[in-house]
């Protein structure tokens, strides 16, 4: 923002340090009175939803506060009012000229307006509160957060809360989830900022998945804004040269034919599968490659073949060459013996023997396999597929390869899990998730109630969002992260 410095004015600049960069304070003294403005984002015109920004917090209907922060021994608070979807900030213990104000965000606090509000405490004072302003922008399907800040009037220091937001879309664990999810949903590109093309397809998933257990309509939306933005992006229909990213995609697609019945998803889903297809070969005996490349034959390409093909079947009256598929692809996996002695599955297979390569074990192979079986047995109605299912998840649920204390752990996560891995936890909950759900007894229901219970209390911000290790504390979160944690809370929702 833009200033200009009159010569009666004296300016002083201090640098705020922002989670993204370093922003700069600009303090004018006018008549001994401090004024602060942010040199930097500019504030969007006024946004209004239910009511318009700058409403009087004495009409509130509730007061909820969720984080404060301190600075020279003031407190800094955020009040929601989860009812109207509004928020608005406090300053105590403070002195006449102090000053407090909100920032707003609509991507997850990367980016933000500021200075929403911005106020000082009156003389005769030590307290003081902004106006209310919206949480979210409802017109542009705009999902946001809010945080208050405030500094002393004789200080330069500025203190700000951590990101948080209002109960609406966000009244259990998985809508408030989901809402973390889509703070990172880029509607340009429609796709999920901070995470790639295959884990967009998981996070759109998930949302998917959101829709079906919670009945949260809200963010359907991002269902035909996704297809329509990236129908002809790489080689069209979702499909690139890694197979197992058109498997997910094919999956995402399943689930949205799903949620709305619009037949263009589910043909989208069959090219995606007849893609899969055209890498099926020879080699090996069968099996589907890992990329157009055809170096590599792996589990979870073969796993999405086989869970792909199935579910199309199930969802195509009078099908026969889909459950053919499906039903080659299983018999194929068992014959690589790519699961092991242990009941848990490797990685992928040596092409000099045609067997187990013995490589790591992720949690993404054991789930997608398992969700594969499910639809395999449900198009076959073959109960020994869910019987060898529940030995998969008997093993993955209590090997120490995949579980520290009882909670899921990936092998990377003792270090740097890159792009991929944190979008593995999220499949194998999804794929727990379905298994459990078809067998009568819900063996995995206080295996997948822990997993959620400990995220949730151990690994979770102000902001409903995230970290990688469930056991915590929280890394650093972004959309591959958060949409495993959308993917467990789906599964116990």
């Amino acid at each position: 923002m833009t200033r200009e410095r009159s010569p009666e004015i004296q300016w002083q600049e201090f640098p705020m340090r922002t989670s993204r960069s370093i922003v700069t304070i600009a303090l004018a003294v006018v008549a001994g009175t401090q004024i602060a403005a942010v040199v930097g984002p500019t504030p969007q015109a006024v946004i209004c939803n239910r009511y318009c920004d700058a409403r009087d917090p004495g009409l509130s209907t509730s007061d909820r506060q969720p984080v404060s922060s301190t600075v020279w021994g003031r407190r800094v608070v955020l009040h929601l009012n989860d009812n109207d979807a509004m928020g608005w900030a406090s300053i105590e213990n403070g002195n006449p000229g102090d000053r407090v104000w909100l920032d707003r965000s609509l991507d997850g606090g990367r980016g933000w307006e500021g200075l929403l509000g911005n106020t000082a405490i009156p003389a005769g004072q030590r307290g003081w509160r902004t106006l209310m302003y919206n949480n979210d922008y409802w017109a542009t399907n705009g999902v946001g957060a809010l945080r208050a800040c405030g500094k002393a009037g004789d200080r330069p220091e500025v203190a700000c809360t951590a990101w948080a937001r209002t109960t609406w879309n966000a009244w259990n664990r998985s809508t408030a989830a989901a809402t973390g999810l889509m703070m990172l949903y880029n509607q340009g590109t429609g796709l999920f900022d901070t995470t790639g093309w295959w884990n967009s397809a998981n996070a759109l998933t998930a949302i998917i998945d959101s829709v079906k257990v919670t009945g949260m309509p809200s963010y359907r939306y991002a269902i035909a804004n996704t297809y329509n933005r990236n129908l002809n992006a790489h080689q069209g229909s979702f499909r690139n040269d890694f197979i197992d990213d058109t498997g997910w995609w094919g999956m995402a697609w399943v689930g949205a034919f799903d949620v709305t019945g619009d037949s263009r998803y589910l043909n989208t889903a069959r090219a995606d599968a007849d893609h899969m297809f055209r890498y099926w070969d020879g080699v090996c005996g069968g099996g589907v490659w890992w990329s157009t490349a055809r170096t590599y034959k792996n589990a979870i390409s073969n796993s999405l073949y086989i869970q792909l093909n199935a579910a199309l079947h199930n969802r195509i009256a009078g099908d026969t060459v889909y459950l053919q598929r499906a039903q080659a692809g299983w018999a194929w996996f068992q014959g690589t013996q790519m699961i092991n002695s242990s009941n848990l599955v490797n990685d992928g297979i040596d092409l000099s023997t045609c067997r187990n390569n013995g490589s790591a074990v992720w949690s993404y192979n054991q789930g997608v396999l398992m969700a594969g079986l499910t639809e395999l047995s449900r198009a076959t109605g073959d109960a020994g597929l869910l019987t060898r299912a529940r030995q998969l998840g008997n093993a993955s649920t209590t090997s120490g390869q995949l579980n520290s204390n009882g909670i899921l752990r990936d092998p990377c996560e003792g270090g740097d899990c890159g792009a991929d891995g944190p979008s593995f936890k999220g499949a194998f909950a999804r794929g727990l998730g379905a298994l459990n759900l078809a067998l009568s007894d819900r063996p995995f229901a206080v295996y997948l109630r822990r997993q959620a219970d400990t995220a949730f209390a151990q690994n979770r911000t102000p902001l409903d969002t995230y970290g990688l290790r469930w056991i915590g504390p929280v890394d650093k979160t972004d959309a591959a992260r958060q949409h495993s944690a959308l993917d467990l809370m789906n599964a116990t929702n």
